[in-house]
């Protein structure tokens, strides 16, 4: 991932925050089929030291055939993104020099993935990802609502993803190459655009995000 420095994230508690609020990733893998991308939730475990993503396909994902096991993998998690259009700057009215541009947060992992099978390890993997997801609920779901019979069944149907993370890097485009004004003008800018709806909700986002790094 090219990153000029300005845009380097290094502080990898805002790298892992990022993974755990938008677990939602896509694993790219390269073997004798080719380039391949699956869209999967993974979970950061940080047990004993060691950072781990733990996530699964279903067995009938030709992933787990084609790609051997303990391969080189790249895991990319993407967080807030929007347009930013040159009308936010104010030194557009002064010269006209500015153009279009989108600013991001992206995390990528890169790691050695395993497979496994282990009914055990899978259902700690599957208990991490429900109680994650499941913590905000009022009442939230278990695997053990489930009958017995039918999460092992479940089981039987998936491949477990056990990554071993090599390299953490993030970066955050957030507008840290434009002059203060500018900066103030896209806050601005994206704060409207939340108000009206003219874009989604990472226009709010962005905005808190492009004020957090102003300085």
């Amino acid at each position: 991932m090219h990153t000029p420095r300005k845009f380097e994230q290094s502080d990898l508690v805002q790298c892992k925050k990022l993974i755990d609020n938008y677990p939602f990733a896509t694993l790219i893998t390269h073997s004798e089929s080719g380039l391949e991308a699956n869209h999967i939730p993974f979970f950061l475990n940080q047990s004993e030291g060691k950072n781990v993503l733990q996530g699964h396909i279903a067995k009938a994902n030709n992933l787990w055939k084609n790609l051997k096991d303990k391969s080189d993998v790249l895991v990319v998690f993407n967080g807030p993104n929007c347009y930013i259009t040159p009308n936010h700057y104010p030194t557009k009215k002064e010269h006209g020099k500015a153009v279009p541009t989108w600013n991001y947060v992206t995390v990528h992992v890169r790691g050695i993935m395993s497979y496994i099978t282990d009914k055990q390890w899978n259902l700690d993997m599957i208990n991490n990802l429900t109680h994650q997801h499941e913590a905000n609920q009022s009442d939230p779901w278990s695997t053990t609502d489930a009958p017995d019979d039918y999460i092992q069944k479940m089981l039987s149907a998936i491949i477990g993803l056990k990554i071993d993370v090599l390299s953490i890097k993030g970066q955050w485009k957030v507008s840290q190459n434009q002059p203060e004004r500018n900066k103030q003008g896209v806050i601005s800018g994206l704060s409207k655009e939340a108000e009206n709806s003219i874009q989604n909700s990472d226009s709010k986002k962005m905005a808190e995000l492009v004020r957090q790094y102003a300085t």
